[in-house]
């Protein structure tokens, strides 16, 4: 044994220390600089994490998602009158989207929608390495996404933010993942497909379908639901209508990405490939024509009911009254009438434009650029005057198609007065089937009219104007006209109220006050009048005394209730007409009278339903109850009373001769119905009316210009607003059956002589037919009618400057002069000067403030 190997183990040299000692060192340093980094980066993802997820929107209010839903409107037989919204929207559950196009959207924006958890780390690796290689080769592109459906439902739900920053799509994914937690893929996707905008106003699948294609999504194609499909990545660059070349290829893409996903047959996707895009436009449904002022006054109701907000984004089906026959019927019988006020009386208020020499060179492409005037009929066409001799010559274009016609000779002697065509002249014409064309305008005079159900008050038909598109002011709820002689049946009804009989007489002779010298229209005077003949003829005078012999408090209390008006001045001229109402008003007054005497409430809608199809609101005004006593069903009505059956029988009776033999004829030709009603003509012959019923149901009509002016002389109610009302009653009665008015117990219905006519009236028990007997007070003419009668005192110039429909209580002794239980004070009375009357005697001013005729 050798001796080295036996000694121990020598210690290591000194130079092998420091350099294990500097490795462990390293070592360390590196370990430690590591942990301190990790934490650091673990520090700063959690304060990362809490900054972007601290102000981050609730998941929660997703789990009850409604979004704006477009309401609808629908008329009495349940046709789509008008939609309300601001944003064209459908809502349709998921278990009603057809599977075609759910895989549709999956296939093209998220083909791992039902694997990923919010986030698809693939697709955005793909994206970024795409996005990196666009920016290396500056190619200038917009970013690749890759937002998932949930990240897209985080950022247009809850988000509501496009801008392109690493912060929003951090806080869209972490939002997205929360999503997933908290509801289901088929409820995500149900709110993406609803949700997206999808161009051209459409928000989700179901508006789309019908804005591009006119069809329901069970009805959609391969093609068309790839088409939809394509849409959310850029609605305008691939609209159909706008870019056709550009959505073709993107929807092809669609398709292809269908048939990698099995979506569709590989082969099925090639073939609808070879499908032409020809989108069918469905233009946003408006009112339903000649519906519109009916539309906008339900929409005005909704918002007083509910918010505009509802009204408009609650998906609420509003079920209304509107029979869209009668309409028609009505709007069209009131442009007819309308118009030919207008042709004799405005004549032909001239060119509506004028093409220069230059553009009447290329007059096809000159008038195309024309707008049509605001309020020229559907039916009328705007043309251009080619020629002037031999004959008047138009053209027009129509789909792209040229026309031109001769011009009525009538009509080029008509505005031959005025305005004589030129060569050039722009104008509106309505082809003819003999291929000529007859010259038309627009009048310058309004009408309005409105029917409804004299028991229920359900609106039937409301017309407000010439066109709804030249003004939307409504002339049947909004214009408040004095309803002249068509106030006097409420005047009568008080009477009958007081028992008065319909043979009971007052003297049809003149009265004055100071510069006050109401007279008859016919500029004569009767002597003692019953009170059938004096409301058939519509005698001013005889009104008058019937008036200041009720009392003025009675009449207003009358007109009041019956909501004729809000309220009304004391004063005599108010019972000729001289207050303020509305068409609609005056159908509510009369069908007060047409149902036996139970004041109603107009009204437009039925129900409401919400989305889910609940009734959440149902029109309870003027409901009739039934209950059971005893066994036996009895009917509870709930409506007020204005007046007893009895009463409004006998005005019914005395009304239907107003038709038969009075002021009201042309109202009743060739009507074989029971029917009633009364004329109306204000001051000067400013309005025009013609309001009556049938047993069950009410037409009002009225003309006049928005700024009040002379229809003309002898431009009655009777003339122009009756055969309006002919017409639309013959519509009515078209579709309804026979009725007749039903006799109350307690009258007897008589013949008798009323010194003019043999008449027939309805007497109550107690009332000798034809018999008339004394009365206390003004009725019997003798005793002198004062200021506090008259209200001479505030009498205008003119009806213009009538006051308000405000009564004064101010002067006690003045309302308890004109209640009728005191007698006026004595003619020695402190004389009041009136101001001096200044309208015209020839033209009627002198008849008094109120109804003519």
């Amino acid at each position: 044994m050798k001796r080295s190997s036996m000694l121990p183990d020598s210690p290591p040299s000194p130079s092998q220390k420091p350099r294990f000692r500097r490795w462990r060192f390293l070592l360390g340093a590196a370990l430690g600089i590591g942990t301190f980094g990790f934490s650091a980066v673990i520090l700063t993802g959690v304060g990362l994490y809490a900054h972007l997820s601290a102000n981050l929107p609730s998941v929660d209010a997703l789990q009850h998602y409604k979004p704006p839903v477009v309401s609808r409107l629908y008329t009495s037989d349940d046709q789509l009158m008008a939609e309300l919204s601001h944003e064209r929207r459908i809502y349709v559950p998921i278990r009603a989207i057809p599977p075609l196009v759910r895989n549709a959207f999956i296939a093209a924006e998220d083909q791992n929608f039902y694997s990923h958890g919010g986030v698809d780390p693939l697709a955005m690796l793909r994206a970024g390495v795409t996005d990196i290689v666009s920016i290396l080769t500056h190619q200038g592109k917009r970013p690749l996404g890759a937002s998932t459906i949930t990240q897209q439902v985080a950022k247009v739900m809850l988000l509501n933010n496009n801008s392109l920053t690493i912060e929003r799509k951090v806080r869209e994914a972490l939002l997205a993942m929360r999503i997933e937690h908290t509801l289901s893929k088929d409820r995500i996707l149900e709110i993406y497909l609803n949700g997206i905008y999808l161009g051209n106003g459409a928000y989700g699948v179901e508006a789309a379908a019908q804005t591009y294609f006119n069809k329901t999504l069970d009805q959609l194609s391969d093609a068309e639901a790839a088409m939809l499909a394509s849409m959310p990545k850029s609605p305008s660059n691939y609209n159909p209508f706008l870019h056709p070349k550009a959505a073709m290829w993107r929807r092809n893409w669609v398709l292809d990405r269908m048939g990698e996903t099995h979506a569709i047959p590989t082969d099925e996707a090639q073939q609808a490939k070879q499908d032409p895009l020809v989108p069918q436009g469905q233009v946003r449904f408006g009112p339903l024509a000649n519906s519109e002022w009916f539309a906008a006054e339900v929409r005005r109701q909704l918002t007083s009911l509910y918010s505009e907000e509802q009204t408009t984004e609650g998906g609420l089906d509003v079920h209304t009254s509107l029979d869209p026959h009668l309409q028609q019927v009505s709007t069209k019988l009131l442009r007819e009438g309308l118009m030919s006020y207008a042709r004799t009386h405005e004549g032909w208020h001239g060119a509506v434009g004028h093409l220069d020499s230059d553009a009447l060179a290329d007059w096809q492409n000159g008038i195309v650029k024309q707008k049509n005037p605001a309020g020229m009929l559907s039916t009328w066409r705007l043309a251009v005057v080619l020629a002037t001799t031999p004959a008047v010559r138009v053209g027009w274009v129509k789909a792209h198609d040229t026309h031109t016609a001769i011009l009525h000779k009538a009509d080029e002697v008509w505005s031959h007065r005025s305005h004589p065509l030129q060569t050039g002249d722009l104008v509106m014409v309505e082809p003819q089937d003999d291929g000529s064309a007859a010259l038309e305008q627009i009048p310058q005079v309004e009408g309005a009219t409105v029917t409804l159900d004299a028991h229920t008050g359900r609106v039937l038909a409301l017309v407000g104007g010439w066109s709804f598109q030249q003004s939307q002011f409504n002339r049947v709820t909004q214009a408040q006209r004095q309803p002249g002689s068509s106030f006097k049946p409420l005047v009568y009804l008080a009477a009958m109220e007081r028992d008065i009989s319909p043979s009971e007489t007052f003297d049809d002779s003149p009265i004055s006050f100071g510069d006050w010298k109401p007279q008859n229209y016919e500029h004569d005077n009767w002597g003692p009048t019953t009170l059938h003949d004096a409301l058939r003829e519509s005698r001013n005078l005889v009104t008058i005394r019937v008036a200041a012999h009720l009392g003025m408090k009675a009449v207003s209390d009358m007109a009041v209730r019956s909501g004729m008006v809000d309220n009304m001045p004391p004063y005599l001229p108010a019972a000729l007409g001289a207050v303020e109402t509305t068409v609609l008003r005056e159908a509510g007054a009369y069908a007060a009278i047409a149902n036996g005497g139970h004041s109603i409430t107009p009204s437009l809608i039925d129900y409401i339903q919400n989305p889910d199809g609940t009734i959440i609101w149902r029109n309870q005004a003027n409901q009739r109850t039934v209950t059971t006593e005893n066994g036996l069903p009895v009917i509870r009505d709930g409506r007020p009373v204005l007046a007893s059956p009895q009463s409004t029988f006998q005005i019914t009776t005395m009304m239907r001769d107003v038709i038969a033999r009075g002021t009201g004829v042309r109202a009743g030709v060739g009507i074989d119905r029971p029917i009633a009603g009364k004329t109306g003509t204000s001051q000067d012959y400013h309005d025009a009316w013609f309001a009556g019923f049938s047993p069950d149901t009410v037409t009002v009509v009225w003309i006049g210009y928005d700024a009040p002016r002379s229809l003309g002389k002898n431009e009655t109610g009777g003339h122009l607003a009756g055969p309006i009302w002919n017409g639309i009653m013959k519509a009515v009665f078209a579709t309804h059956p026979r009725l007749d008015f039903p006799v109350p117990e307690g009258v007897t219905l008589a013949e008798y002589d009323t010194g003019r006519i043999r008449a027939i009236d309805a007497f109550k028990t107690g009332q000798i037919p034809g018999a008339s007997v004394p009365l206390h007070g003004f009725g019997a003419g003798t005793q002198a009618l004062t200021a506090a009668d008259t209200g001479a005192d505030m009498i205008p110039d003119s009806e213009t400057d009538m006051p308000s429909s405000t009564p004064s209580s101010t002067n006690p002794t003045k309302d308890n002069a004109l209640d009728g239980n005191v007698p006026p004070p004595p003619s020695s009375a402190p004389p009041v000067e009136a101001p001096q009357e200044k309208a015209n005697p020839a033209e009627g001013g002198d008849i008094g403030v109120g109804g003519l005729y």
